[in-house]
């Protein structure tokens, strides 16, 4: 049995559980203001908000919900733009979107609506450019965006005045929420809480890739549920050693403040992955294992020496690099039994820098046309150790283990870089596809390679001695 409340009421459900959160509350509950447009994560019009307790407060997140499995909101607060309608009058996000004409046919609106919504219930700092951040998972195609970066910062500025002591019962008085927001924490600690707890062959994370690829044929599968095993979430440090637990979310590394103050640059890195929504969701082990010849947080822990944990049924461990996992496209050494339980990484500290690229289409929520991650180690302009990681290059996401061998105990210089762009080049089996050609891909891998150095060492390394 799945249970949650949706809105103000709570569901308790039998539904096969790898329906999506979109085709539950669409087709069993009627709400059709959360509309299906591309079912991959992309267009944000199915975006809802989702309320947790952790740590004994409830916090709220915006989510696809085309791309949830259903026991994922067990024992939550799902939150439909019908859910965030008041008595009598719009809400300060549907207002803002009226007086700034923010919307014109309406089909984005309600992923819009709710997207604002969660960041008035989330910001601790209302800035426009956070503000803006809270709907980069949501697409417009009628009104162009600067109506709704309008709406959105009438929004921010409103939400200057929000009480972070009582933030709920200001938001109340505000015309933010409706008043029944006001009993869910108390609500949901109440539910006779049960995980759903399956043992199926096929594990599930976030669903962010999986139903992306398979979303017709999950309800043939046999599934496990990770998203919300206690055992499967966390980051904890053990010296300079980073420890993932395999349900660690994207959002969760971008919030966590060790890794903030120990990588420079981690949260912009991590804003190039995909969008809000589907950051709150992503899960780092399913990145993994999705096996993508480009996947963003793949190619930046190769760069890092990443270690996995395997764990099988009989709960036996075996660990391997990272840059071992991959045999061949989407193939890898891992039974059928195991899951990945862990992923570690050494902190980039005493002296290392680490920089990550990344060439796309579109800035944000787009698929990597190339990728690449360096971590360097450089002593008295020598350089000591490196490690240079590339996606879109191959069949599999690539640790150049040429390039980082012939750059160990080499001399920081413009010279050294350009002739390991040579090794680099060696070890490329880029294929012409709909993100280029095979000869555009060779040419993003150079410029990238040489953008580490320059963004790194700009000391030494010059653009224009490099291009």
């Amino acid at each position: 049995m799945i249970q949650f409340i949706l809105n103000n009421q709570l569901i308790k459900t039998d539904k096969q559980a790898s329906t999506t959160l979109l085709d539950f509350v669409r087709y069993e509950e009627n709400l059709r203001g959360t509309k299906i447009g591309c079912r991959e994560g992309d267009c944000g019009a199915c975006t809802v908000l989702i309320g947790s307790i952790k740590n004994g407060k409830l916090e709220y997140l915006s989510a696809t919900s085309c791309l949830t499995p259903l026991p994922n909101v067990n024992g939550k607060h799902v939150v439909t733009v019908e859910g965030l309608n008041l008595t009598d009058k719009l809400n300060q996000a549907q207002q803002a979107m009226v007086d700034c004409s923010g919307t014109q046919c309406g089909f984005c609106t309600p992923g819009f609506v709710n997207s604002m919504c969660g960041f008035a219930l989330t910001a601790t700092e209302p800035t426009l450019e956070n503000a803006i951040s809270a709907i980069d998972g949501n697409i417009c195609r009628c009104t162009g965006y600067k109506t709704i970066e309008r709406a959105s910062a009438q929004l921010a500025e409103k939400l200057k005045k929000k009480d972070q002591e009582k933030p709920m019962s200001w938001l109340v008085e505000n015309e933010f929420v409706p008043d029944y927001f006001l009993n869910i924490e108390e609500r949901l600690k109440a539910i006779e809480f049960k995980s759903f707890d399956t043992n199926g062959m096929i594990p599930i994370g976030g669903g962010t890739d999986l139903y992306v690829q398979k979303h017709d044929d999950l309800h043939e599968f046999d599934l496990d549920y990770l998203f919300d095993k206690d055992s499967l979430n966390g980051i904890s440090f053990v010296g300079n050693t980073c420890i993932l637990k395999s349900s660690t979310t994207v959002t969760d590394l971008m919030q966590n403040e060790i890794l903030l103050q120990t990588i420079p640059n981690w949260h912009q890195y991590l804003k190039l992955l995909s969008s809000t929504p589907i950051r709150n969701i992503a899960t780092i082990a399913g990145n993994i294992a999705n096996g993508s010849p480009i996947g963003d947080f793949t190619i930046i822990l190769l760069a890092m020496k990443a270690k996995l944990t395997l764990t099988d049924k009989a709960n036996q461990t075996r660990q391997l690099m990272l840059k071992d996992f991959y045999t061949g496209y989407k193939t890898f050494d891992k039974r059928q039994d195991e899951i990945i339980t862990e992923i570690s990484f050494e902190l980039p500290t005493n002296g290392f820098r680490f920089n990550f690229e990344k060439v796309c289409k579109r800035q944000y929520l787009d698929i990597a046309s190339v990728n690449s991650a360096i971590s360097i180690l450089a002593k008295d302009g020598i350089i000591a150790e490196a490690h240079v990681s590339m996606g879109g290059v191959g069949p599999i996401p690539k640790y150049l283990s040429g390039t980082a061998e012939f750059l160990a105990g080499k001399m920081l210089s413009v010279a050294t870089i350009k002739e390991a762009e040579q090794v680099l080049q060696s070890g490329l089996s880029p294929i012409s596809d709909a993100r280029g050609t095979e000869a555009y891909k060779r040419l993003l891998g150079r410029q990238l390679f040489f953008g580490h150095f320059i963004e790194l060492f700009p000391e030494t390394i010059k653009m224009e001695d490099l291009l």
